[in-house]
């Protein structure tokens, strides 16, 4: 059924709140100004607000209304992010640093960022450095995505675990994953793509008070069919995002086609 605030159509599934707009620019406008009611009205109730961010070119509408949005203390927020590449060059442009700097953090300066570093000494040294920023700073929001092949941060099918012991863990990268990089214009080819990445696990990303996820575009459709109406599997592990208590998915008319 149409909802009241622009949307084509809204549905609710398990615990899941989706909502579908007519382009991405809408879907991306709405998710950034409920991101950013969501952001003051915890800042009303406690001093600071830890928020964890997904750098994808899906993130693009929705981080540049979330940094346009007035009357948010972003001194007052805390923010971190979900995953990095293993192995590129600390200057390369596909960093998810790098596009979080250009899209949001650069531009309204929280008061503290914590970054992963996918090229650390010790990849296990540096989970064990993020796992304890989560420890030390209950994550309050989470915005993400979905992956083409329904992964969740770096959570690929056959390293997804809804169960994970871990908060971060090195993964492998599934090749649906690497080829959806080159799909999303970030490398020119899947050989360029790094094979190892650095990801907030499954259970990190849900212990999240609240869940906004933002996924347009027809690459997406299928993964979101899948995610909404199949079961909760690792098969498409952002099906688990059902069973969050305050998660809203956000999409554009082109990824809801197969709803």
């Amino acid at each position: 059924m149409p909802g009241t605030d622009g949307t084509k159509k809204e549905l609710t599934v398990e615990r899941l709140r989706v909502k579908v707009y007519p382009n991405r620019k809408e879907m991306g406008e709405a998710a950034g100004k409920a991101a950013a009611q969501k952001i003051r009205d915890l800042l009303a109730r406690q001093q600071t607000v830890t928020m964890i961010f997904a750098a994808a070119p899906s993130q693009n509408e929705f981080l540049a209304t979330l940094a346009k949005e007035p009357g948010i203390d972003w001194q007052r927020v805390i923010a971190l992010h979900m995953d990095e590449y293993i192995g590129l060059p600390d200057d390369a442009p596909q960093l998810f640093r790098r596009y979080l700097e250009d899209h949001i953090m650069n531009l309204v300066r929280p008061g503290a960022v914590h970054f992963i570093k996918g090229n650390a000494p010790s990849s296990a040294g540096e989970c064990q450095r993020y796992a304890q920023l989560i420890l030390d700073h209950p994550v309050d929001i989470v915005c993400c995505g979905i992956g083409e092949n329904g992964h969740l941060a770096f959570n690929d099918p056959p390293v997804a675990d809804f169960l994970d012991p871990e908060i971060m863990k090195v993964v492998e990268l599934e090749e649906a994953c690497r080829q959806q990089q080159v799909n999303d214009g970030c490398f020119a080819s899947l050989e360029q793509v790094p094979t190892h990445a650095l990801t907030l696990t499954i259970p990190a990303l849900l212990s999240a008070r609240y869940i906004y996820c933002m996924v347009p575009g027809s690459l997406k459709a299928k993964a979101v069919r899948d995610a909404v109406y199949g079961p909760v599997s690792t098969a498409c592990p952002a099906s688990v995002l059902k069973r969050h208590l305050r998660a809203e998915l956000y999409l554009d008319a082109d990824s809801a086609a197969l709803l």
